[in-house]
């Protein structure tokens, strides 16, 4: 042990038993592309493995933003981890590429071992649902740069696809339509209002109100994935911050907008409460959060009913796409 290391705040035994903790929670996220093993200086993965002919790669990289914050308050743990790769691995989904590895950071005020393996077996949790491998990561403890039992989380995640897969918005055109994908709640965006308001409100936080505020984000990967092996899809949004009004636009070409239909899909009771207490209005809901719908495809009026026949019940037509610009609800 390195006392005087020790005495900066800095404990080295406590870093490898962290180590030799996560190794079970890394090695079930494993596919065939993974070439090495936790503990080396870099993540090695083999592309070749998965018969790609002319593969373009798709990065992205995100954290879960203040409700870390919520996570570090309430000692929930277990499944910010699965916002994290959620919030990175639905970004390249919506390029329309197969997620196939994830990188971690987690930097804390203390190494709390049990702590560190409560974090990472969620953001392995996550890889398992997206179908990519964690092969990578690096853990900093940090005393002076974060209290104690504070952390901060990041993620990088990769993918690939074909070139002739790649979502190219310029398919967007008038008349097409806009499925919904439900979310599982609040996801991963908007928690500083969502914290202010439950704040200000001064709501007891019960085991059923933090299994609805802390719900982790929902994965769209075997979503995305089966309805790309049948349907050209044009264009694909994932809504987080900004809600409809930002990111629907993001997936359009110019010149073009969207005519949503109120009421298309159910409302999550997480929403009805925050408006409720929060006193926000309808337009700012939808500015700030996904209000039950997380992820949607934009596709040909003759492919809408086969989704809806592959999504199943979590699917819902909400809308299409319009020759006017800008995001309007009818």
């Amino acid at each position: 042990m390195s006392e005087k290391y020790a005495s900066a705040g800095v404990n080295l035994e406590a870093g490898y038993e962290s180590v030799e903790r996560i190794k079970k929670h890394v090695k079930k996220t494993h596919t065939k592309g993974v070439m090495n093993l936790i503990g080396s200086f870099g993540g090695l993965f083999d592309l070749g493995q998965f018969g790609y002919k002319d593969p373009i790669l798709v990065s992205g990289t995100d954290g879960v933003g203040t409700k870390l914050q919520l996570a570090i308050d309430l000692n929930h743990h277990t499944t910010i981890g699965i916002d994290l790769v959620a919030m990175c691995v639905n970004d390249i989904l919506a390029q329309g590429a197969q997620p196939l590895y994830f990188l971690d950071y987690l930097a804390v005020g203390k190494n709390v071992p049990s702590r560190i393996e409560e974090i990472v077996s969620g953001v392995a949790e996550g890889c398992v649902q997206s179908g990519a491998a964690l092969i990578g990561g690096e853990t900093a403890e940090m005393p002076g740069m974060y209290a104690e039992d504070s952390y901060d989380l990041a993620g990088f995640a990769v993918g690939a696809c074909e070139r002739t897969d790649l979502i190219n918005i310029e398919n967007v055109k008038p008349n097409d339509v806009i499925i919904g994908l439900a979310s599982t709640g609040v996801h991963s965006n908007g928690y500083s209002l969502v914290r202010k308001i439950l704040s200000d409100s001064n709501i007891t936080i019960d085991e059923d109100l933090q299994t609805m505020i802390m719900a982790p984000t929902k994965i769209y990967a075997n979503d995305v994935m089966n309805v790309m092996e049948h349907i050209k899809i044009h264009s694909m949004v994932h809504i987080t911050g900004g809600g409809f009004y930002e990111n629907i636009p993001r997936a359009l070409p110019e010149g073009l907008g969207a005519t949503i239909n109120k009421g298309s899909w159910p409302t999550l009771p997480v929403f009805d409460l925050l408006q409720d207490k929060g006193e926000v209005s309808y337009e700012e809901m939808m500015n700030i959060f996904n209000m039950g719908i997380g992820y949607m495809m934009i596709v040909n009026p003759s492919d809408e009913a086969r989704v809806l026949e592959i999504l199943g019940d979590n699917a819902y037509s909400i809308g299409s796409i319009s020759s006017q610009e800008g995001i309007r609800f009818v």
